[in-house]
């Protein structure tokens, strides 16, 4: 995802600029030295280290294969490479990369996950109730996204959150876990997300909590290309 997704250089609201324009359809394909594996309904239909990593404008990673490393599955010819495979991601149940169960999407080599011990100021406030305000955070950078806050939950009003039904996956940091805010009479979901198992690039956060700008009053002291982040969110006197 990265060259071509959020901030990346090559995505759609790039950081950086280049000196010459790049045609909206450039297809970047590069070889991708890595033992790859797919399993269908209990054997494995592809296993092979000649794989090719396409990247496209806001298309999803994808892998290429050589057409005699795909065995009794259908896969699409790649037009930029006609001699090898692009197999649909559900058309198999697993995916295994290095040995390493994916989801979604390939792991991008151009991504990166960068966890830093930070004096920055973090502040977080819901209807008037303090929930974190200490300078004992983590800062995370991580490729083509803006960087975030992560705290520890001993400096955290644990007593005021509650676990949600709402997850989601990140191939660089794992499975989340979403939490809600409950006030007296008032509850705003999802308001923040920890990582019980990240991947060892993202361990320095494991069980660390992130905020959503978007749903607390938040002050976060943020890098001077971005700024300090500053929100105010009007919660309804009851939103439970």
């Amino acid at each position: 995802m990265t060259l071509f997704a959020a901030r990346g250089p090559l995505g759609p609201e790039p950081a950086g600029r280049l000196s010459v324009d790049i045609p909206d359809d450039v297809v970047l394909i590069e070889p991708h030295p890595r033992r790859v594996q797919a399993i269908h309904q209990g054997r494995k239909v592809i296993d092979t280290e000649r794989v090719l990593l396409v990247h496209r404008r806001n298309r999803p990673l994808t892998y290429a294969f050589p057409a005699d490393e795909v065995a009794g599955i259908a896969g699409e010819p790649l037009p930029e490479a006609p001699d090898h495979l692009v197999v649909p991601w559900d058309a198999v149940d697993t995916w295994l990369e290095e040995g390493r169960r994916l989801v979604h999407y390939p792991p991008n080599p151009y991504h990166r996950v960068d966890c830093r011990p930070t004096t920055r100021h973090l502040r977080v406030e819901i209807a008037g109730s303090r929930l974190v305000d200490t300078r004992e955070t983590i800062i995370l950078f991580e490729t083509a996204l803006e960087p975030r806050l992560y705290v520890a939950p001993h400096l955290v009003r644990t007593d005021l959150l509650r676990r949600t039904e709402t997850t989601s996956y990140c191939s660089y940091k794992g499975v989340a876990t979403y939490w809600a805010a409950i006030i007296d009479d008032t509850t705003v979901e999802d308001v923040a997300w920890s990582y019980d198992d990240p991947p060892p690039e993202s361990s320095p956060i494991e069980g660390y909590f992130s905020f959503d700008p978007s749903r607390v009053d938040m002050h976060a002291e943020l890098p001077s290309s971005t700024g300090d982040r500053s929100t105010r969110h009007r919660v309804p006197p009851s939103s439970s």
